[in-house]
């Protein structure tokens, strides 16, 4: 139990003793005094006063008196500031804690709860490299599965692979008309970069297609068009003449974009393969299958690179026919309607959204059908308790009809879904666009961060003892760990801006920071076990006295477990970001001050020691959980 929770619980038992007020643990805010009052942890008054009807220096007074005098094993003084009990924590304590638990590697996990959750992350499309936003969603998706699993949570990590639609059929097109069969093989290119390529070919003869018909309908020629979608055409070349704000005129041009392109010949082409695809034809079915093998080949070399791994991969071509059975099963129950066209939807105005569209009238599926099919069988599979959907904020209405359908059909598992949403990353030049072939590849990022790192560890002279491979290694360490860590110390549900040269900044908010003082400290233990020639004394140490940075250094180690926690209840692994980077400039604050190997005392040096063993442990734990390596030295 965590100091925190133990001071509640001897706070809920004073209450209730001294004035028979029972209350909700969750009631008791227990925080971490103010540097500017004297304390540790302050047990906040306010929600008392009024239900007790005493003044907060009485009502502090006589608590603190019961605590001093019921638990002297915890607490040695406390103060009063109006409504706050700040209360001195004895240092025995802490030095009975740092001897528990200095040498304990997996210090701050818990225990196997028996609780399922599957995390899907990643959910990539094979006509395109992983780029910039892919890396924060595998970071994030990784990393929160490693925080529950700490919290003892029984884990499956699982993607949706996107390997069907007319996307994939845009790089198959291009290639038959440009690639002359060239290959990945053959042109020394890895296997997702090269579809890709084909995938930019393509837009940009669509966007070159597009422009006359654009051209054309901005005129008033409307001819090629007839229906709905010369309905369409009508209505918005109308509202351009009399809009006056940029962004709906903006949104009124992408409409027009949207129909120009689907009336040029190429996409007819696409779209002609899709059809072809979908009946089954074995020439379009073994080029599918080829293009995407190439993809396959590239995605695993980038994951094994960046750390992402997967317990089980879905993919769409095997899923996009789930839920029609769900979608008759919900007709029979009124929960889906037919229109008169025979499509078939679901009316969720009274919950706050809008009908939603479940099948077309031609009986084939939209992503919601699929999504609904494959919540279904994921959890006939693994039977998770929670289940998170890492996926961008653009995606929160998708999700939102996703669950709320899943639980009006009552498929298991429904109330267990869980968006981890996440804002969309940008550089400081901007946005960046798939179509145009101006994202920022994930291999790319992660090749210049590498470098990055090599360029700044050089410029401070410290590896001149390294090797070449082990150069290479160290410089791989530092580049993903400084790409990850930024991603990661970010809220999830914020937008961010990506600075590569920032976020390895040696001395700032950043990975490398971390990493070197995990190094400084390793540095510091191979000194002392050099010189002695044995581990660490075991017998408790007589320091007397803790000084102030020994102590804030113990007291931000015994908050882990409790971060940890946190991390996974609100689902942010920048919450573990931003503690272990807080300890990391703590330990530098204290080792400048203080000296470890030359203490004023072997009982000094020992207790300094065994605080420099538990916050290696603890940042490369934390670390760990950032999917982040941390070397031994650099």
């Amino acid at each position: 139990m965590s100091i925190a929770d133990q001071i509640r619980m001897a706070s809920k038992t004073a209450l209730e003793k001294l004035y028979r007020l029972s209350i909700e643990d969750k009631e008791i805010q227990i925080n971490e005094t103010k540097p500017e009052f004297e304390g540790d942890y302050t047990l906040v008054l306010f929600s008392f006063i009024k239900q007790l009807k005493k003044s907060p220096e009485q009502l502090g007074k006589e608590i603190g008196d019961h605590l001093l005098n019921n638990n002297p094993d915890l607490f040695i003084a406390y103060n009063v500031i109006k409504g706050f009990l700040n209360l001195t924590i004895k240092d025995e304590y802490w030095t009975e804690f740092l001897e528990r638990n200095y040498s304990d590697i997996n210090f701050g996990r818990e225990k196997s709860t028996g609780k399922k959750v599957m995390v899907e992350y990643s959910s990539p499309n094979t006509n395109k490299p992983l780029h910039l936003g892919h890396l924060r969603n595998n970071f994030l998706g990784w990393s929160i599965a490693e925080i529950l699993k700490a919290n003892g949570a029984d884990i499956t990590k699982t993607c949706i692979v996107n390997d069907r639609g007319i996307h994939i059929c845009k790089s198959m097109v291009s290639w038959q008309k440009y690639a002359n069969g060239a290959t990945p093989q053959s042109t020394g290119t890895k296997g997702d970069h090269f579809v890709g390529e084909y995938y930019v070919k393509f837009e940009n003869d669509l966007k070159e297609q597009a422009q006359p018909i654009i051209d054309r309908i901005l005129k008033n020629d409307f001819s090629g068009f007839a229906g709905a979608e010369l309905d369409d055409l009508k209505k918005y070349t109308t509202a351009l003449q009399k809009e006056t704000n940029k962004e709906k005129i903006e949104k009124i041009n992408d409409e027009i974009k949207e129909l120009a392109r689907n009336h040029t010949r190429i996409m007819a082409e696409a779209k002609e393969m899709l059809r072809k695809w979908e009946a089954g034809d074995k020439e379009v079915i073994d080029l599918w299958k080829k293009m995407n093998n190439w993809v396959y080949e590239g995605f695993d070399i980038t994951y094994r690179r960046i750390g992402s791994d997967f317990d089980k991969i879905y993919y769409e071509s095997n899923t996009y026919l789930l839920g029609r059975d769900i979608v008759t099963e919900g007709l029979e129950k009124n929960v889906f309607y037919t229109k008169n066209d025979g499509s078939v939807w679901i009316d969720l105005t009274a919950d706050g959204l809008d009908e939603k569209l479940v099948m077309r009238r031609d009986g084939t599926s939209v992503y919601i059908t699929q999504d609904i099919g494959l919540a279904e069988q994921k959890f006939n599979e693994y039977h998770p308790d929670e289940s998170i959907y890492v996926i961008g904020d653009e995606q929160n209405y998708h999700v939102k009809v996703l669950k709320l359908i899943a639980e009006k059909m009552k498929i298991p598992g429904a109330e267990g879904i869980y968006h981890l949403s996440y804002g969309m990353v940008e550089l400081p030049t901007g946005r960046m666009k798939s179509r145009e072939g101006t994202v920022v590849d994930a291999d790319d990022m992660v090749d210049e961060m590498v470098a990055i790192a090599g360029k700044h560890t050089e410029e401070l002279g410290k590896v001149k003892d390294f090797s070449e491979n082990e150069l290479k290694e160290l410089y791989d360490i530092l580049g993903i760990g400084a790409l990850k860590f930024f991603l990661l110390r970010v809220d999830p549900k914020k937008r961010m801006i990506f600075n590569p040269e920032e976020s390895i900044d040696f001395h700032g908010f950043t990975g490398p920071f971390v990493q070197y003082t995990h190094a400084r400290i390793k540095s510091i233990l191979r000194k002392e076990a050099g010189e002695t020639g044995h581990a660490l004394s075991v017998e408790e140490p007589g320091v007397g006295s803790l000084l102030k940075l020994e102590k804030d250094l113990i007291v931000k180690l015994e908050q882990y477990t409790t971060i940890v926690q946190q991390a996974a209840i609100e689902h942010n692994p920048s919450v573990l970001a931003i503690y272990v980077f807080e300890l990391a400039k703590t330990f530098n604050t204290f080792y400048t001050e203080h000296s470890v190997m030359n203490a004023e005392s072997d009982e000094k040096k020992q207790l300094r020691l065994k605080i420099a063993a538990m916050t290696a442990n603890v940042i490369s734990s934390a670390m760990g959980l950032l999917g982040i390596k941390v070397p031994e030295r650099m």
